[in-house]
């Protein structure tokens, strides 16, 4: 008889390399990070979300390591 694996896995991280789409998928308040950083927000600053989180802060002039850093603290609750 085999054994169940029980063991949580760890929580998904955001990272630099991540589509947005996927991140999106992480955690429901992602959109929210992003749009604090004037991302994806309004018209003249949509983002794709086929592009990586990466891609898009230097796109739009956005420290990268802080916008992960915002979106990984969603993961902290």
């Amino acid at each position: 008889m085999s054994e169940v694996n029980t063991q949580v896995q760890p929580e998904a991280k955001f990272r630099p390399d991540m589509t947005v789409g996927d991140a999106m998928k992480v955690h429901p308040e992602a959109g929210l990070v992003f749009s604090s950083y004037h991302l994806g927000g309004c018209s003249h600053c949509s983002i794709n979300e086929m592009e990586t989180i990466e891609q898009v802060c230097m796109g739009y002039g956005v420290p990268v390591d802080q916008l992960v850093d915002s979106l990984n603290n969603l993961l902290e609750d």
